[in-house]
């Protein structure tokens, strides 16, 4: 049973049909029983009029009562094809005939001429009664037409909203097509955003072999791609003779009158609907309007489902994100938990209930208070401020956590503020448990330290032996030498001059000592300090190896304890030594800056410089012993090296210590 909307649709459909011509004008005109109704009756009227006719004295009796004569019934009769034309045609054939009576009416009330007065007037009449009928029914079939698309777009935008599916939409669209138009084929092409062809989505009325053929269109090829240029609509008479016809398929199809429109939505063409005949057919204009704004009604659609596509290919791709982040959050090896703005844990996964101790389910009824200690509370504050204010953090940042059994884990943290709409509803954080690490770090730095407090005991001693003995000893001999020179005056010229020799290279010996004495333990660094010591260590290469090296102290000197002291020292004095050894430089620079909570020592040269390697720790594997010890001293007093060098543009070694 068809829906009231549903029969008034087909009510018009029928009207539509019944009231348009459709075919080629002259001969869908002369070939209509309508207008050879309209004449019979016309030319009946007219013999009846000029003739002399007999009427019944009866009705002749009835108007002689209304005042009329039966050539007034003559005249009025011709209101019969004016009225006739005006519902079957359009007006303005309403307004010919009416013309054609008045024309045919003239003779013969100016013949009459006693009446001829009154037979004028009664012209007058009929002519002004016939023209208002045929301008009323013009005005109402325009009216009823434009109801009748109003309808049409109604039930097709009903039709085409009921499904957000594109296959649906332009089946859906062909069939109400098809219904409203009675064409014979309907084609909807849609342009491809990629390839920015024409391709053929849907049709109905045409063959495979047609379908084929023109299945790919560049835009402005042929009709279809001269309408998605353009954007306006064209009508074709003959699309078999058209010249910009350029696929062969379309004349073996045999289709001849087109009308195609842009299909399009927010002014921007999304392809094209073609409707065609098999004959030839004059397309209204009215016509052409209904199928321009069926195509608007089908861009929207369009529009809407290529927005719901990709909206479910994004939902698609979210729920496959969702649930790859879910396993990767579940199997990650690293504890990771998310809590919101109090701190109140809201997700957490395995790992983290591993570090904790506690199980997920209780782990999501705790609060992150529960698992830190007073400084690690105030360092996570430190952080959250620093975070919500968009400043720098260096991350991962170390965290110390309280687990259930009550012991402290170390950790590596990373924290990341969440926001919804650019509101902050939470932080999430991954961590990874170090303890372990963290002790065998510090056990390794006790033992190091350890190692280097004896190996500097051990060149305190030797030193001092040096200094003490050896170089006493050699002091003696060379006394030993000279007494012998003065003293005997019987050595002849040669021995003596063998002794002044040796002599020589005692004292050479004695200043080798001496330097190596210096370098085991320099006195000055106990007696005096760094600095002082830095610049006699600067002066004496500058000395033997013709580098120009210049010390610069920035900040307020201050002194360390002994043993930070001769940490900075070894590291300067091994890297000065490589660019005496190593670099070719001419040039060199010790700066020491002592600043709030820090101390950096920086040494630079002009030589040839290095390939630096990706971590500090593979300058063992280049044999850069040096350096690398370097790197361990540092540590000792948990400082940082970084070296930047370039082939030839000189090298940098820079050295931060939190003293």
């Amino acid at each position: 049973m068809m829906s009231p909307e549903r029969r008034l649709f087909s009510l018009f459909n029928w009207a539509w049909k019944r009231f348009l011509p459709e075919r080629d004008w002259w001969r869908s005109f002369l070939l209509n029983p309508a207008l050879w109704l309209v004449a019979i009756l016309f030319v009946l009227i007219t013999v009846v009029h000029y003739q002399a006719v007999i009427y019944p004295v009866s009705l002749v009796d009835f108007l002689a009562k209304l005042g009329l004569s039966p050539r007034t019934l003559e005249r009025v009769l011709y209101l019969i094809p004016i009225i006739l034309a005006s519902f079957l045609f359009r007006g303005w054939e309403g307004l010919g005939v009416a013309l054609a009576a008045v024309i045919c009416m003239l003779p013969a009330a100016v013949i009459d001429t006693e009446t001829a007065f009154g037979a004028l007037l009664e012209v007058g009449a009929v002519a002004l009664v016939g023209c208002l009928v045929a301008l009323g029914v013009g005005w109402f079939r325009k009216e009823y037409q434009q109801r009748a698309r109003l309808v049409a777009l109604n039930y097709i935008s009903n039709v085409v909203s009921q499904s957000l599916e594109l296959e649906e939409i332009l089946e859906s669209s062909i069939n109400s097509i098809l219904e409203v138009m009675d064409v014979d084929a309907v084609m909807i092409f849609l342009l491809d955003k990629e390839t920015r062809e024409l391709r053929l989505r849907a049709h109905r009325g045409v063959s495979s072999a047609f379908v084929a053929g023109v299945d790919k269109l560049k835009v402005g090829e042929g009709l279809n791609g001269m309408v998605a240029l353009t954007g306006m609509p064209a009508v074709i008479r003959d699309a078999s003779r058209d010249p910009r016809v350029t696929k062969s398929a379309v004349r073996r199809e045999g289709l001849h009158s087109q009308v195609i429109v842009p299909i399009k939505s927010k002014g921007k063409v999304l392809g094209t609907l073609s409707v065609a005949m098999r004959r030839q057919r004059k397309f209204l204009p009215e016509e052409v309007e209904l199928l321009v704004a069926i195509g608007g009604q089908i861009g929207m659609a369009v529009e809407n489902a290529n927005l719901y596509d990709e909206q479910r290919k994004f939902i698609e791709r979210l729920q496959t994100s969702e649930e790859r982040f879910r396993q990767i959050f579940e199997n990650a090896h690293d504890a990771i938990w998310v809590h919101d703005m109090d701190g109140n844990i809201i997700s957490a996964n395995a790992a983290a209930a591993r570090l904790t101790g506690y199980d997920v389910d209780t782990l999501l009824r705790m609060n992150v208070k529960s698992f830190l200690t007073d400084e690690g509370l105030s360092l996570a504050r430190e952080i959250r401020k620093k975070l919500l204010n968009n400043e720098p953090v260096v991350q991962p940042y170390e965290q110390k956590l309280v687990t259930k059994t009550g012991t402290e884990a170390i950790l590596k943290l990373t924290t990341n503020l969440i926001t919804r709409d650019g509101t902050p509803v939470g932080f999430q954080h991954v961590a990874r448990d170090v303890t372990r690490e963290k002790r065998l770090q510090e056990s390794l730095r006790y033992y190091l330290g350890q190692i280097t407090k004896a190996q500097e005991e051990e060149r305190k001693r030797i030193a001092r032996e040096l200094h003490d003995e050896t170089i006493q000893a050699l002091v003696v001999l060379t006394r030993r030498i000279d007494e012998i020179v003065a003293g005997d005056r019987g050595i002849s010229e040669y021995k003596k001059i063998l002794l002044e020799n040796l002599r020589e290279q005692i004292e050479s010996i004695i200043q080798d000592v001496r330097r190596l004495s210096q370098d085991l333990r320099p006195p000055a660094l106990d007696t005096l300090g760094l600095i002082p010591a830095l610049e006699g260590l600067a002066a004496d290469i500058e000395k033997h190896s013709g580098i120009n090296i210049n010390v610069k102290v920035c900040g307020t000197v201050r002194r360390f304890p002994s043993e930070v002291e001769l940490i900075l020292f070894r590291i300067v004095q091994e890297a000065l030594r490589n660019v005496w050894r190593h670099s070719g430089a001419t040039s060199a620079e010790v700066v020491v800056e002592f600043d709030t909570g820090e101390t950096r020592v920086t040494v630079r040269d002009n030589g040839r410089g290095f390939d630096v390697p990706d971590m500090v720790g593979d300058l063992l594997k280049e044999g850069r012993m040096g350096l690398a010890g370097m790197q361990e001293r540092i540590q000792l007093l948990n400082g940082t090296l970084s070296i930047e060098s370039q082939r030839g543009r000189g090298t940098t070694i820079t050295v931060r210590a939190p003293l």
